[in-house]
Protein backbone atom coordinates (compact mmCIF):
# COMPACT_ATOMS: atom_id res chain seq x y z
CA UNK A 1 0.00 0.00 0.00
CA UNK A 2 1.12 3.45 -0.97
CA UNK A 3 -1.80 5.28 0.39
CA UNK A 4 -0.52 8.30 2.76
CA UNK A 5 3.25 8.57 1.37
CA UNK A 6 4.03 11.68 0.35
CA UNK A 7 5.23 9.71 -3.28
CA UNK A 8 6.70 11.19 -6.49
CA UNK A 9 3.24 9.72 -7.96
CA UNK A 10 1.18 12.09 -5.67
CA UNK A 11 3.43 14.99 -6.22
CA UNK A 12 3.36 14.92 -9.64
CA UNK A 13 -0.57 14.67 -9.57
CA UNK A 14 -0.74 17.57 -7.43
CA UNK A 15 1.69 19.64 -9.16
CA UNK A 16 -0.72 19.15 -12.32
CA UNK A 17 -3.91 19.94 -10.33
CA UNK A 18 -1.82 23.23 -9.32
CA UNK A 19 -0.38 23.99 -12.56
CA UNK A 20 -4.51 23.71 -14.19
CA UNK A 21 -5.89 26.08 -11.08
CA UNK A 22 -3.95 28.26 -11.78
CA UNK A 23 -4.45 29.12 -15.03
CA UNK A 24 -8.06 28.72 -14.46
CA UNK A 25 -7.44 32.00 -11.50
CA UNK A 26 -6.03 33.76 -14.65
CA UNK A 27 -8.89 34.33 -16.32
CA UNK A 28 -9.88 37.60 -15.76
CA UNK A 29 -6.10 38.69 -17.44
CA UNK A 30 -5.94 41.08 -20.65
CA UNK A 31 -5.30 38.45 -23.48
CA UNK A 32 -5.67 35.65 -21.83
CA UNK A 33 -7.94 33.75 -24.40
CA UNK A 34 -5.14 34.03 -27.07
CA UNK A 35 -2.53 32.73 -24.97
CA UNK A 36 -4.53 29.76 -23.06
CA UNK A 37 -3.14 27.49 -25.35
CA UNK A 38 -0.09 28.12 -25.64
CA UNK A 39 0.43 28.45 -21.75
CA UNK A 40 -1.12 24.83 -21.59
CA UNK A 41 1.70 23.13 -24.14
CA UNK A 42 4.42 25.02 -21.71
CA UNK A 43 3.56 22.96 -18.41
CA UNK A 44 5.06 19.71 -19.58
CA UNK A 45 8.00 21.30 -20.59
CA UNK A 46 8.20 23.02 -17.02
CA UNK A 47 7.44 20.28 -14.78
CA UNK A 48 10.02 17.50 -16.96
CA UNK A 49 13.80 18.40 -18.20
CA UNK A 50 16.48 17.40 -17.95
CA UNK A 51 17.24 17.71 -14.38
CA UNK A 52 13.65 16.50 -13.81
CA UNK A 53 13.03 13.64 -15.25
CA UNK A 54 11.17 11.06 -13.65
CA UNK A 55 10.94 7.98 -16.03
CA UNK A 56 13.55 6.84 -18.09
CA UNK A 57 12.12 9.36 -21.25
CA UNK A 58 11.97 12.83 -20.78
CA UNK A 59 9.94 12.23 -23.57
CA UNK A 60 7.50 9.42 -22.45
CA UNK A 61 7.33 11.45 -19.08
CA UNK A 62 6.17 14.42 -20.95
CA UNK A 63 3.34 12.44 -22.84
CA UNK A 64 2.23 11.21 -19.59
CA UNK A 65 1.55 14.85 -18.16
CA UNK A 66 0.05 15.87 -21.57
CA UNK A 67 -2.42 13.62 -21.05
CA UNK A 68 -2.34 14.10 -16.93
CA UNK A 69 -3.13 17.65 -18.03
CA UNK A 70 -6.13 17.04 -19.85
CA UNK A 71 -8.16 14.81 -17.50
CA UNK A 72 -7.53 17.97 -14.82
CA UNK A 73 -9.18 20.07 -17.48
CA UNK A 74 -12.00 17.89 -17.54
CA UNK A 75 -10.83 16.85 -20.77
CA UNK A 76 -10.83 12.93 -22.23
CA UNK A 77 -7.80 11.18 -23.53
CA UNK A 78 -6.31 11.56 -27.18
CA UNK A 79 -7.30 8.24 -29.32
CA UNK A 80 -3.24 6.28 -29.83
CA UNK A 81 -4.30 5.47 -33.11
CA UNK A 82 -4.48 9.10 -35.06
CA UNK A 83 -2.77 12.83 -34.54
CA UNK A 84 -4.80 14.58 -31.68
CA UNK A 85 -3.65 18.47 -30.34
CA UNK A 86 -3.01 18.69 -26.72
CA UNK A 87 -5.07 21.39 -26.96
CA UNK A 88 -7.93 19.92 -28.84
CA UNK A 89 -11.61 20.25 -27.17
CA UNK A 90 -10.36 23.25 -24.85
CA UNK A 91 -12.96 25.54 -26.12
CA UNK A 92 -15.64 22.58 -24.30
CA UNK A 93 -13.69 22.69 -20.86
CA UNK A 94 -12.78 27.01 -21.29
CA UNK A 95 -15.99 27.52 -19.27
CA UNK A 96 -17.29 28.14 -15.41
CA UNK A 97 -20.07 25.24 -15.64
CA UNK A 98 -18.57 21.96 -17.34
CA UNK A 99 -20.17 18.32 -15.80
CA UNK A 100 -18.44 15.23 -15.58
CA UNK A 101 -18.60 12.64 -18.35
CA UNK A 102 -17.51 9.22 -18.04
CA UNK A 103 -15.80 6.95 -17.60
CA UNK A 104 -14.38 8.78 -14.82
CA UNK A 105 -11.64 6.50 -14.01
CA UNK A 106 -8.82 6.03 -17.08
CA UNK A 107 -5.93 4.77 -17.69
CA UNK A 108 -3.18 6.88 -19.35
CA UNK A 109 -1.71 4.04 -21.97
CA UNK A 110 1.79 5.29 -21.96
CA UNK A 111 2.26 5.42 -17.82
CA UNK A 112 0.57 1.73 -17.93
CA UNK A 113 3.69 -0.88 -17.25
CA UNK A 114 1.54 -3.86 -18.21
CA UNK A 115 2.33 -5.30 -14.86
CA UNK A 116 1.49 -9.01 -15.07
CA UNK A 117 -1.86 -10.37 -14.04
CA UNK A 118 -1.97 -12.79 -10.88
CA UNK A 119 0.17 -15.85 -10.88
CA UNK A 120 2.41 -17.45 -8.79
CA UNK A 121 6.08 -17.35 -9.58
CA UNK A 122 8.98 -19.51 -7.74
CA UNK A 123 11.83 -16.92 -6.52
CA UNK A 124 15.86 -17.58 -5.81
CA UNK A 125 15.02 -18.25 -2.23
CA UNK A 126 13.51 -21.76 -3.42
CA UNK A 127 16.48 -24.44 -1.46
CA UNK A 128 14.96 -27.26 -3.04
CA UNK A 129 14.33 -28.99 -0.03
CA UNK A 130 13.67 -32.67 0.16
CA UNK A 131 9.95 -32.28 1.42
CA UNK A 132 8.57 -30.19 -1.65
CA UNK A 133 5.61 -29.80 -0.05
CA UNK A 134 4.79 -27.27 -3.07
CA UNK A 135 4.66 -30.34 -5.30
CA UNK A 136 2.59 -32.39 -2.77
CA UNK A 137 -0.09 -29.86 -2.63
CA UNK A 138 -0.79 -28.64 -6.35
CA UNK A 139 -3.75 -29.92 -8.00
CA UNK A 140 -2.59 -29.91 -11.54
CA UNK A 141 0.76 -31.73 -11.19
CA UNK A 142 2.00 -27.92 -12.39
CA UNK A 143 4.81 -28.01 -9.71
CA UNK A 144 8.30 -30.08 -10.95
CA UNK A 145 11.71 -29.63 -9.95
CA UNK A 146 13.98 -28.82 -12.28
CA UNK A 147 17.64 -28.04 -11.78
CA UNK A 148 17.31 -28.73 -7.87
CA UNK A 149 14.32 -25.55 -7.86
CA UNK A 150 10.78 -25.80 -7.96
CA UNK A 151 9.05 -24.82 -11.34
CA UNK A 152 5.75 -23.80 -11.92
CA UNK A 153 4.46 -24.23 -15.14
CA UNK A 154 2.16 -21.52 -15.87
CA UNK A 155 0.03 -23.26 -18.74
CA UNK A 156 -1.15 -25.76 -15.90
CA UNK A 157 -0.94 -23.84 -12.78
CA UNK A 158 -4.84 -22.90 -11.83
CA UNK A 159 -3.25 -19.96 -9.67
CA UNK A 160 -4.97 -21.45 -6.20
CA UNK A 161 -1.87 -20.68 -4.16
CA UNK A 162 -1.86 -23.78 -2.23
CA UNK A 163 2.07 -24.10 -3.13
CA UNK A 164 2.48 -20.14 -1.46
CA UNK A 165 0.59 -21.37 1.86
CA UNK A 166 2.87 -24.64 1.95
CA UNK A 167 6.38 -23.41 1.20
CA UNK A 168 8.89 -23.61 4.42
CA UNK A 169 10.88 -20.58 3.13
CA UNK A 170 7.94 -18.41 1.42
CA UNK A 171 10.00 -18.92 -1.96
CA UNK A 172 6.98 -18.22 -3.74
CA UNK A 173 5.79 -15.10 -4.82
CA UNK A 174 2.25 -14.02 -5.64
CA UNK A 175 1.93 -11.51 -8.60
CA UNK A 176 -1.02 -9.23 -9.69
CA UNK A 177 -1.18 -6.15 -10.48
CA UNK A 178 -2.11 -3.68 -7.83
CA UNK A 179 -4.66 -1.94 -9.40
CA UNK A 180 -6.15 -4.88 -10.29
CA UNK A 181 -5.73 -6.35 -6.23
CA UNK A 182 -7.68 -2.83 -5.09
CA UNK A 183 -10.53 -3.38 -7.21
CA UNK A 184 -13.06 -4.98 -5.40
CA UNK A 185 -15.19 -5.45 -8.64
CA UNK A 186 -12.96 -6.80 -10.90
CA UNK A 187 -13.34 -4.19 -13.06
CA UNK A 188 -9.40 -4.29 -14.03
CA UNK A 189 -9.15 -6.01 -17.48
CA UNK A 190 -6.10 -5.88 -20.04
CA UNK A 191 -5.85 -4.48 -23.35
CA UNK A 192 -4.34 -5.68 -26.55
CA UNK A 193 -0.86 -5.18 -25.50
CA UNK A 194 -1.14 -6.12 -22.12
CA UNK A 195 -1.99 -2.63 -20.39
CA UNK A 196 -4.63 -2.65 -17.46
CA UNK A 197 -8.16 -1.28 -18.68
CA UNK A 198 -10.76 0.02 -16.09
CA UNK A 199 -14.39 -2.02 -17.54
CA UNK A 200 -16.79 0.79 -17.42
CA UNK A 201 -19.68 -1.57 -17.04
CA UNK A 202 -17.85 -3.02 -13.79
CA UNK A 203 -16.32 -0.01 -12.48
CA UNK A 204 -18.45 1.97 -9.67
CA UNK A 205 -15.59 5.09 -9.58
CA UNK A 206 -14.46 3.95 -5.97
CA UNK A 207 -10.68 5.37 -7.26
CA UNK A 208 -8.61 2.61 -5.46
CA UNK A 209 -7.02 1.33 -8.37
CA UNK A 210 -5.67 5.16 -9.02
CA UNK A 211 -4.67 5.61 -5.39
CA UNK A 212 -2.95 1.87 -5.53
CA UNK A 213 -1.04 2.32 -8.79
CA UNK A 214 2.86 3.05 -8.10
CA UNK A 215 3.12 4.50 -11.59
CA UNK A 216 0.73 6.81 -11.86
CA UNK A 217 -1.16 5.36 -14.90
CA UNK A 218 -4.68 5.76 -13.74
CA UNK A 219 -6.32 9.13 -13.53
CA UNK A 220 -9.63 10.72 -13.05
CA UNK A 221 -11.38 13.55 -14.45
CA UNK A 222 -11.15 17.05 -12.57
CA UNK A 223 -13.20 20.69 -12.35
CA UNK A 224 -10.32 22.49 -11.01
CA UNK A 225 -10.00 24.47 -13.91
CA UNK A 226 -13.75 25.32 -14.25
CA UNK A 227 -13.88 26.59 -10.38
CA UNK A 228 -10.80 28.76 -10.58
CA UNK A 229 -12.32 30.50 -13.70
CA UNK A 230 -16.05 30.80 -11.75
CA UNK A 231 -14.18 31.93 -8.73
CA UNK A 232 -13.01 34.91 -10.70
CA UNK A 233 -16.08 35.92 -12.31
CA UNK A 234 -17.43 37.26 -9.24
CA UNK A 235 -20.24 34.66 -9.13
CA UNK A 236 -21.86 33.57 -5.60
CA UNK A 237 -20.29 30.16 -4.92
CA UNK A 238 -20.85 28.42 -1.76
CA UNK A 239 -18.91 25.25 -0.03
CA UNK A 240 -20.38 22.36 0.90
CA UNK A 241 -17.71 20.39 3.27
CA UNK A 242 -17.56 16.60 4.14
CA UNK A 243 -17.03 15.35 7.57
CA UNK A 244 -14.03 13.88 6.91
CA UNK A 245 -12.07 17.47 5.82
CA UNK A 246 -11.49 17.65 9.65
CA UNK A 247 -7.33 16.97 9.67
CA UNK A 248 -7.01 16.97 6.12
CA UNK A 249 -5.35 20.33 5.67
CA UNK A 250 -2.91 19.82 8.72
CA UNK A 251 -2.78 18.69 12.14
CA UNK A 252 -3.56 22.58 14.17
CA UNK A 253 -5.50 23.78 10.95
CA UNK A 254 -8.82 24.21 12.66
CA UNK A 255 -12.77 24.70 10.77
CA UNK A 256 -12.50 28.76 11.84
CA UNK A 257 -8.70 28.28 9.45
CA UNK A 258 -10.44 26.51 6.32
CA UNK A 259 -13.15 28.88 6.28
CA UNK A 260 -11.14 31.82 6.57
CA UNK A 261 -8.92 30.92 3.32
CA UNK A 262 -11.93 29.62 1.22
CA UNK A 263 -13.13 33.08 1.87
CA UNK A 264 -9.80 34.76 1.02
CA UNK A 265 -10.19 32.11 -2.33
CA UNK A 266 -13.49 33.46 -3.61
CA UNK A 267 -16.70 31.46 -1.71
CA UNK A 268 -19.26 33.44 -0.16
CA UNK A 269 -20.60 30.99 2.09
CA UNK A 270 -19.77 27.67 4.03
CA UNK A 271 -21.60 24.53 5.26
CA UNK A 272 -20.88 21.49 6.88
CA UNK A 273 -22.15 18.57 4.55
CA UNK A 274 -22.67 16.34 7.68
CA UNK A 275 -25.70 18.75 8.00
CA UNK A 276 -27.31 16.57 5.12
CA UNK A 277 -26.53 13.80 7.14
CA UNK A 278 -27.93 14.62 10.14
CA UNK A 279 -31.24 14.90 8.31
CA UNK A 280 -30.14 11.51 6.57
CA UNK A 281 -29.92 9.83 9.75
CA UNK A 282 -32.91 11.12 11.71
CA UNK A 283 -34.77 10.00 7.73
CA UNK A 284 -33.08 7.04 7.70
CA UNK A 285 -33.78 5.72 11.58
CA UNK A 286 -37.89 6.61 10.54
CA UNK A 287 -36.97 4.20 7.15
CA UNK A 288 -36.01 1.48 8.96
CA UNK A 289 -38.59 1.56 11.84
CA UNK A 290 -41.74 2.17 9.25
CA UNK A 291 -40.28 0.18 6.87
CA UNK A 292 -38.15 -2.86 7.88
CA UNK A 293 -39.50 -3.98 11.46
CA UNK A 294 -42.70 -3.79 9.76
CA UNK A 295 -42.00 -6.43 7.34
CA UNK A 296 -42.62 -3.92 4.42
CA UNK A 297 -38.94 -4.31 3.33
CA UNK A 298 -36.83 -7.29 4.44
CA UNK A 299 -33.52 -4.66 5.32
CA UNK A 300 -32.26 -1.46 4.33
CA UNK A 301 -29.51 -0.30 2.73
CA UNK A 302 -27.96 2.90 3.30
CA UNK A 303 -27.21 4.94 -0.22
CA UNK A 304 -24.92 7.80 1.47
CA UNK A 305 -21.48 6.45 -0.62
CA UNK A 306 -22.31 5.94 -4.15
CA UNK A 307 -19.55 3.78 -5.03
CA UNK A 308 -21.82 1.11 -2.50
CA UNK A 309 -25.23 2.00 -4.38
CA UNK A 310 -23.60 1.92 -7.88
CA UNK A 311 -22.93 -1.78 -6.40
CA UNK A 312 -25.81 -2.94 -5.58
CA UNK A 313 -27.61 -1.51 -8.97
CA UNK A 314 -24.89 -3.03 -10.94
CA UNK A 315 -24.70 -6.40 -9.55
CA UNK A 316 -27.65 -7.19 -7.52
CA UNK A 317 -30.56 -4.97 -9.52
CA UNK A 318 -33.22 -7.27 -7.29
CA UNK A 319 -32.18 -5.24 -4.74
CA UNK A 320 -32.81 -2.27 -5.99
CA UNK A 321 -35.94 -1.51 -4.24
CA UNK A 322 -34.09 -2.46 -0.47
CA UNK A 323 -31.67 0.82 -1.21
CA UNK A 324 -32.61 3.71 0.59
CA UNK A 325 -34.27 6.75 -1.17
CA UNK A 326 -33.09 8.86 1.07
CA UNK A 327 -30.93 11.75 0.02
CA UNK A 328 -27.19 11.66 0.10
CA UNK A 329 -25.99 14.21 2.60
CA UNK A 330 -24.33 15.97 -0.15
CA UNK A 331 -27.51 16.58 -1.98
CA UNK A 332 -29.76 16.95 1.08
CA UNK A 333 -26.88 19.83 1.91
CA UNK A 334 -27.14 21.24 -1.45
CA UNK A 335 -31.08 21.38 -1.62
CA UNK A 336 -30.70 22.96 1.68
CA UNK A 337 -28.25 25.82 0.48
CA UNK A 338 -30.51 26.29 -2.82
CA UNK A 339 -33.33 26.85 -0.91
CA UNK A 340 -31.98 29.88 0.99
CA UNK A 341 -29.60 30.87 -1.92
CA UNK A 342 -31.24 29.92 -5.18
CA UNK A 343 -28.81 31.95 -7.75
CA UNK A 344 -25.62 30.16 -6.10
CA UNK A 345 -23.53 27.58 -7.14
CA UNK A 346 -22.68 24.91 -4.90
CA UNK A 347 -19.40 22.92 -4.35
CA UNK A 348 -19.19 20.23 -3.03
CA UNK A 349 -15.61 19.36 -1.37
CA UNK A 350 -14.63 16.14 -0.23
CA UNK A 351 -12.95 12.78 -0.02
CA UNK A 352 -14.59 11.04 -2.73
CA UNK A 353 -13.92 10.25 -6.49
CA UNK A 354 -17.58 9.19 -6.94
CA UNK A 355 -19.00 11.87 -6.33
CA UNK A 356 -17.88 13.48 -9.37
CA UNK A 357 -20.26 11.07 -11.35
CA UNK A 358 -23.37 11.34 -8.28
CA UNK A 359 -23.49 15.04 -9.31
CA UNK A 360 -23.77 14.35 -12.92
CA UNK A 361 -26.81 12.52 -12.27
CA UNK A 362 -29.75 14.37 -14.07
CA UNK A 363 -31.80 14.49 -10.88
CA UNK A 364 -28.87 15.89 -8.97
CA UNK A 365 -27.20 18.03 -11.94
CA UNK A 366 -29.18 21.23 -10.70
CA UNK A 367 -28.19 21.24 -7.18
CA UNK A 368 -24.38 20.06 -7.33
CA UNK A 369 -22.55 22.59 -9.71
CA UNK A 370 -18.77 21.35 -8.77
CA UNK A 371 -17.30 18.58 -6.95
CA UNK A 372 -13.61 18.82 -5.95
CA UNK A 373 -11.38 16.71 -3.44
CA UNK A 374 -9.58 17.52 -0.48
CA UNK A 375 -6.53 16.79 -2.95
CA UNK A 376 -7.74 19.29 -5.83
CA UNK A 377 -8.79 21.72 -3.02
CA UNK A 378 -5.28 21.49 -1.21
CA UNK A 379 -3.71 22.35 -4.88
CA UNK A 380 -6.01 25.69 -5.27
CA UNK A 381 -4.83 26.87 -2.49
CA UNK A 382 -1.09 26.35 -3.44
CA UNK A 383 -1.76 27.96 -7.02
CA UNK A 384 -3.01 31.12 -4.91
CA UNK A 385 -0.54 30.98 -2.42
CA UNK A 386 -3.44 30.73 0.39
CA UNK A 387 -1.04 29.54 3.75
CA UNK A 388 -4.01 28.13 6.14
CA UNK A 389 -1.94 28.84 9.24
CA UNK A 390 -2.16 32.74 8.37
CA UNK A 391 -6.09 32.97 7.85
CA UNK A 392 -8.42 32.12 10.56
CA UNK A 393 -12.28 33.60 10.50
CA UNK A 394 -14.42 34.69 13.52
CA UNK A 395 -16.34 32.01 13.71
CA UNK A 396 -16.55 28.29 12.50
CA UNK A 397 -19.04 25.91 10.28
CA UNK A 398 -22.75 25.96 10.42
CA UNK A 399 -22.99 23.41 13.47
CA UNK A 400 -23.55 19.86 13.02
CA UNK A 401 -23.78 17.18 15.14
CA UNK A 402 -21.32 14.22 16.13
CA UNK A 403 -23.57 11.78 14.99
CA UNK A 404 -23.40 13.43 11.23
CA UNK A 405 -19.98 13.92 11.39
CA UNK A 406 -19.25 10.28 12.03
CA UNK A 407 -20.32 9.62 8.51
CA UNK A 408 -16.82 10.01 7.82
CA UNK A 409 -15.02 6.74 9.23
CA UNK A 410 -16.72 3.18 8.02
CA UNK A 411 -19.62 2.35 10.37
CA UNK A 412 -20.66 6.17 11.27
CA UNK A 413 -23.51 5.63 9.07
CA UNK A 414 -24.92 2.86 10.81
CA UNK A 415 -24.33 4.19 14.38
CA UNK A 416 -25.62 7.10 13.90
CA UNK A 417 -29.03 6.04 12.56
CA UNK A 418 -29.02 3.21 15.49
CA UNK A 419 -28.37 6.05 17.91
CA UNK A 420 -31.38 7.87 15.99
CA UNK A 421 -33.40 4.86 16.13
CA UNK A 422 -32.34 4.14 19.65
CA UNK A 423 -33.13 7.61 21.31
CA UNK A 424 -36.73 8.15 19.39
CA UNK A 425 -37.82 5.02 19.00
CA UNK A 426 -37.14 3.18 22.37
CA UNK A 427 -39.30 0.26 21.97
CA UNK A 428 -38.00 -0.87 18.42
CA UNK A 429 -35.00 -3.29 18.49
CA UNK A 430 -32.27 -2.44 15.73
CA UNK A 431 -29.83 -4.70 13.98
CA UNK A 432 -26.87 -3.19 12.67
CA UNK A 433 -24.17 -4.80 10.10
CA UNK A 434 -21.44 -2.92 7.63
CA UNK A 435 -18.96 -3.42 5.42
CA UNK A 436 -16.14 -1.64 3.95
CA UNK A 437 -14.24 -2.04 0.63
CA UNK A 438 -16.19 -2.94 -2.26
CA UNK A 439 -14.90 -7.23 -2.32
CA UNK A 440 -16.61 -7.44 1.55
CA UNK A 441 -19.84 -5.07 0.14
CA UNK A 442 -20.16 -7.80 -2.40
CA UNK A 443 -20.17 -10.52 0.08
CA UNK A 444 -22.98 -8.48 2.56
CA UNK A 445 -25.04 -8.48 -0.75
CA UNK A 446 -25.15 -11.67 -1.44
CA UNK A 447 -26.01 -12.69 1.99
CA UNK A 448 -28.49 -10.48 2.04
CA UNK A 449 -29.85 -11.65 -1.56
CA UNK A 450 -30.17 -15.29 0.05
CA UNK A 451 -32.15 -14.02 2.79
CA UNK A 452 -29.22 -14.22 5.30
CA UNK A 453 -29.55 -10.22 6.72
CA UNK A 454 -33.39 -9.54 7.36
CA UNK A 455 -34.42 -7.32 9.57
CA UNK A 456 -30.92 -5.49 9.23
CA UNK A 457 -29.83 -1.81 8.51
CA UNK A 458 -27.04 -2.59 6.31
CA UNK A 459 -24.10 0.32 5.67
CA UNK A 460 -21.80 -0.30 2.86
CA UNK A 461 -18.34 1.89 2.38
CA UNK A 462 -16.86 1.11 -0.92
CA UNK A 463 -13.51 2.37 0.44
CA UNK A 464 -11.81 0.21 3.46
CA UNK A 465 -11.81 2.79 6.33
CA UNK A 466 -15.30 4.87 4.78
CA UNK A 467 -14.98 8.15 3.59
CA UNK A 468 -11.50 8.73 5.39
CA UNK A 469 -9.82 6.57 2.82
CA UNK A 470 -11.12 8.03 -0.27
CA UNK A 471 -9.19 8.31 -3.71
CA UNK A 472 -9.22 12.66 -3.01
CA UNK A 473 -7.56 12.80 0.61
CA UNK A 474 -4.58 13.90 1.74
CA UNK A 475 -3.40 11.63 5.05
CA UNK A 476 -2.66 8.13 6.38
CA UNK A 477 -6.33 6.61 6.80
CA UNK A 478 -5.67 5.76 10.38
CA UNK A 479 -4.74 9.17 11.24
CA UNK A 480 -7.79 10.21 9.40
CA UNK A 481 -9.79 8.19 11.59
CA UNK A 482 -8.06 9.83 14.97
CA UNK A 483 -8.57 13.40 14.05
CA UNK A 484 -12.39 12.03 13.00
CA UNK A 485 -12.95 10.52 16.09
CA UNK A 486 -11.74 14.01 17.85
CA UNK A 487 -13.77 16.18 16.24
CA UNK A 488 -16.85 13.56 16.87
CA UNK A 489 -16.37 13.68 20.26
CA UNK A 490 -15.97 17.78 20.39
CA UNK A 491 -19.47 18.04 19.56
CA UNK A 492 -21.63 20.27 21.18
CA UNK A 493 -24.87 17.81 20.32
CA UNK A 494 -24.22 14.26 19.40
CA UNK A 495 -27.31 13.26 17.66
CA UNK A 496 -29.89 15.34 15.55
CA UNK A 497 -33.14 16.73 16.72
CA UNK A 498 -36.30 14.16 15.15
CA UNK A 499 -37.61 17.11 13.74
CA UNK A 500 -35.27 17.06 11.00
CA UNK A 501 -37.45 14.63 9.48
CA UNK A 502 -40.27 16.67 8.47
CA UNK A 503 -37.71 18.70 6.08
CA UNK A 504 -38.93 18.71 2.66
CA UNK A 505 -36.43 18.69 0.28
CA UNK A 506 -36.98 16.40 -2.62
Amino acid sequence: MVRGLDTTVRKLRRQVFEEVARLGFRANEENYEETLNDEVEAIPYRMVNDEKRYRESVYRARAILSERLRLAMGLSLRPEDKPVHLTAGMEASNISDKYYEPPLMQVIPSACEACEEKGYEVSNMCKGCLAHPCMEVCPKGAISMVKGKSYIDQSKCIKCGKCKSVCPYDAIAKKERPCAQACGVGAITSDKLGRAYVDPDKCVSCGMCMVNCPFGAISDKSQIFQLARALTEGDEIIAEIAPAFYGQFGDNITPRNLKAALEEMGFSEFYEVALGADIGAVAEAHHYVQKVTTGELPFLLTSCCPSWAMLAKKYFPDLIDEVSQELTPMVATARTIKQQHPNAKVVFIGPCAAKKLEAMRRTVRSDVDFVITFEELQAMFDAKGIDLTKYEAESSFHNATGAGRGYAVAGGVAEAIEKCVREYYPDVDVNIEHAEGLAECKKILALAKAGKMNGCLIEGMGCPGGCVAGAGTNIPVAKAQKKIKDFVKASSRQIPPKELEEIELN
